[in-house]
């Protein structure tokens, strides 16, 4: 079957930055009582979505949920937002989708992180949709965010390739009926990954053209 979309997750996928989070959430934690480790972040919550890592990390009864999620943006502004998170080689790779079938953004980040990211990595405009935490009331691993963004670009799931990093991802991708699923090593051990169709170790123009051919 011809791959009609791709759709990128954003933090670890596109954005080279699951280090860069995991320091953010650990010195936020700290701040707010209730200190992480590194190992605990990657065991536990990489993957999903902010309010959901808010939550499970210092309770769904916090009150200050929506503070530490505010926090969490601006710092991951201060430190990537000049799109440096976004290697050359993912940009041709975009670009190169892009000019051959639909491409969208599924993520469990928020549009106020994801938005000047690709605006400064100058691919942007290669996006037909951007579905954020601030889109869904699920985050991964529900496929809320995969259907609707599969819905704006008009594609059938089961013509869709997606890019993940890691197991909520995936997990929401599959729910959501997509036919391929590639996941990017960087992030979990790839025994954590076994649901994906495929693990690469970098999304470039090489494994694009293979997609799309």
């Amino acid at each position: 079957m011809p791959t009609r979309a791709v759709v990128f997750d954003f933090n670890g996928t596109l954005s080279d930055d699951e280090p860069v989070l995991c320091e953010i959430f650990m010195r936020l934690f700290a701040e707010h009582g209730k200190p992480m480790s590194a190992q605990e972040y990657f065991d536990r919550l990489a993957g999903l979505s902010d309010p959901e890592i808010v939550r499970t990390w210092l309770g769904p009864g916090h009150p200050d949920v929506d503070a530490v999620i505010m926090e969490r943006v601006d710092r991951y502004r201060a430190a990537v937002a000049d799109g440096s998170s976004v290697h050359e080689h993912v940009r041709e790779a975009v670009r190169y989708a892009a000019e051959r079938v639909p491409v969208a953004i599924c993520s469990g980040a928020a549009r106020a992180e994801i938005e000047p990211v690709v605006e400064a990595a100058g691919i942007a405009p290669c996006f037909r949709a951007i579905v954020t935490s601030d889109d869904v009331v699920h985050g991964k691993p529900d496929p809320e965010g995969y259907v609707q963004a599969l819905g704006l670009l008009g594609v059938d799931p089961a013509e869709a390739v997606v890019f993940e990093d890691t197991e909520a991802g995936i997990a929401s991708a599959r729910a959501a009926g997509v036919g391929r699923v590639l996941a990017m090593k960087t992030t979990l051990e790839p025994h954590r990954l076994t649901q994906a169709d495929e693990l690469i170790d970098r999304v470039d123009v090489d494994v694009m053209r293979r997609c799309l051919s």
